[in-house]
C-alpha cells in the first residue's frame, strides 16, 4: 500500500471531520482549515489528475517544489495515493509543481497558486484548476509496492517506518504548531508525515510573527511545538 493508504486513510476513517491542517501565513493574515476529510477530497483530486492526466504510476518521480501549505498537504498525500515518488528540487521529474514564478526539469510543471482560497495561478498547466476537475474519491489500479521509492532515496515501507519513529516522540493524537519548511526529505518526515503517524493535527504557520505566536497556541490548543 501506499504512504497515503498506510498513514492517512486509517485517520480519515476515525473521525474525518477532525482537522488536519490549519494554515496561517502571517503575512496576509489568513488562516485555512482543512478536515481529514477535505484534505481527502484534495489527495483523491490530485491522485486522479497525476494518473489520467499525467500517467503518473507508482515509481514515477514527481517534483514538489512548494512551501508548508494546505495546498502542498493535498498535494503530497495525491502523489503517493498513486505511487507517485515525491523528489525535491534538482531531479527530473515527470510532473512538477511549483509556485508562482517557479521552475523545474520536468516533462509537465504546473503551477500552484498558494492563494488562501484556492482560486488558480492563470498559468497554462494550473494545479487547483486543472486537479479540481477530477473525481472525488481515488482507487489504485495497482497496489503500491512497499519497495517502491516514495521521498527522496527512501521507499514507501522505509518512510512509513522513520515518521511512525518521529510520530512518538509528539505523542498521542498531538495538536503540533509548526513552523518549519516542507524540504524533501527531512521536512517532509518532520513536519507532516510524523504528525500523521501520531494521529494528531498540525497548525502550520508560514511567515510567523512572534508577536502572535502564544496567543495562537492557546487558541488552538496546541500540545507539541515543532521549528
Amino acid at each position: 500500500m501506499s504512504v497515503t493508504e498506510i498513514l492517512f486513510t486509517p485517520l480519515l476513517k476515525a473521525d474525518s471531520g477532525r482537522p488536519l491542517i490549519t494554515h496561517y501565513d502571517d503575512a496576509t493574515g489568513s488562516r485555512i482549515e482543512l478536515s481529514r476529510a477535505t484534505a481527502a477530497n484534495w489527495a483523491a483530486k490530485t491522485a486522479n489528475w497525476l494518473r489520467d492526466e499525467h500517467d503518473v504510476e507508482p515509481g514515477d518521480p514527481v517534483a514538489v517544489l512548494l512551501p508548508a501549505h494546505w495546498q502542498t498537504a493535498g498535494l503530497l498525500l495525491g502523489a503517493w495515493w498513486c505511487g507517485a515518488h515525491v523528489v525535491g528540487a534538482g531531479v527530473d521529474a515527470k510532473v512538477a509543481v511549483v509556485p508562482p514564478g517557479g521552475t523545474a526539469d520536468a516533462d509537465v510543471v504546473a503551477v500552484a497558486s498558494l492563494h488562501p482560497m484556492g482560486l488558480g495561478s492563470g498559468a497554462p498547466v494550473d494545479y487547483l484548476d486543472d486537479s479540481r476537475l477530477h473525481g472525488d474519491d481515488f482507487t489504485p489500479w495497482q497496489p503500491t509496492p512497499g519497495s517502491t521509492l516514495a521521498l527522496g532515496t527512501a521507499t514507501v515501507d522505509d518512510v512509513v517506518a522513520q515518521a511512525r519513529e518521529l510520530g512518538t516522540a509528539l505523542g498521542t493524537e498531538p495538536r503540533v504548531m509548526s513552523t518549519l519548511e516542507w524540504n524533501v526529505p527531512s521536512g517532509v518526515l518532520e513536519g507532516f508525515l510524523a504528525v500523521l503517524a501520531a494521529g494528531g493535527s498540525l497548525v502550520q504557520v508560514s511567515n510567523p510573527d512572534a508577536g502572535r505566536m502564544a496567543a495562537r497556541r492557546d487558541t488552538e490548543k496546541v500540545t507539541q511545538l515543532l521549528g
